[in-house]
């Protein structure tokens, strides 16, 4: 029975190892692929207040873009589609995974922020960029950065304000005064069986600031970094499994088991080492 646990765990391991490599080699050619597209857009140099307008403005008025016959069957966490097809580019979700796949290449701190109604089911999406230790908000759909009347740049918070909400969208065509910020969040968890199991209580209890302190926006809007992750900690805990095995192996069941490291060592001597001449 050990021993059948013992070979099934290096099998699962190097699997995921395996896998982990793949995804670290897909990650880094999307991270290729975006910051060719990026430098594209915006200047290096250029202030972070001209990126946002620059990515905002290729939105707005950039090349043709593919129309899909259905693009239901796009993967909406790919930014290969989200960036090049006309229908994802007019949906506030995938519009916004857009601008922050571009604006994180251009060297912007950006998330993903999720209006919320009073029932927590979403009703807009928008993107927080960090400027002057401030979150901005930046509506990739309307292609906008929330100004008030003086152009100043605006907050989560500033936008509670009726008011200072209303005037900053008076001038946006068919901008939905539905789409306000009293409730909002950076991760949804009531799409989880259970009502999310009541994650969201737990996890503001141990922790407040949970949903700001991970940038849960790449995680769970970029298909190859949440493979790379999931991947990175499979590899890690089929890891800690073979090493509780071996050490049950070694010091409790008192059975022999394949070293490793032992016949790594013994095949590098064997193999660096000079030929005897007799």
């Amino acid at each position: 029975m050990f021993r059948a646990t013992w070979w099934v765990s290096n099998v699962l391991l190097a699997g995921a190892i395996a896998a982990t490599v793949y995804a670290g080699i897909w990650e880094y050619s999307v991270r290729q692929y975006l910051r060719g597209f990026s430098d594209a857009i915006v200047p290096e140099s250029a202030p972070a207040g001209q990126k946002i307008e620059d990515i905002l403005a290729w939105m707005r008025n950039g090349p043709p873009r593919a129309v899909a016959a259905n693009p239901n069957g796009l993967s909406a966490r790919d930014p290969q589609n989200t960036l090049n097809y006309q229908q994802l580019l007019q949906v506030c979700g995938t519009a916004t995974n857009a601008f922050l796949n571009l604006s994180k290449s251009a060297g912007l701190e950006t998330r993903r922020l999720l209006l919320l109604t009073p029932e927590r089911a979403t009703k807009h999406v928008v993107a927080e960029v960090l400027i002057d230790e401030r979150w901005i908000i930046v509506d990739p759909t309307y292609r906008m950065i929330m100004k008030d009347a003086r152009g100043k740049f605006l907050t989560r918070k500033d936008l509670q304000d009726p008011v200072i909400f209303r005037e900053a969208t008076s001038g946006v065509a068919n901008y939905l005064p539905v789409y306000s910020y009293e409730h909002f969040a950076h991760v949804r968890l009531a799409r989880l069986p259970l009502e999310g199991l009541h994650l969201r209580k737990l996890l503001d209890r141990i922790s407040p600031s949970w949903e700001e302190s991970i940038d849960w926006s790449l995680l769970l809007e970029r298909e190859s970094f949440f493979f790379l992750v999931f991947f990175s900690v499979t590899t890690l805990l089929f890891f800690l499994f073979r090493v509780f095995l071996a050490w049950l192996a070694d010091h409790r069941l008192a059975t022999t088991r394949f070293h490793f490291r032992e016949h790594l060592l013994r095949a590098g001597a064997a193999f660096f080492s000079s030929p005897e001449i007799k």
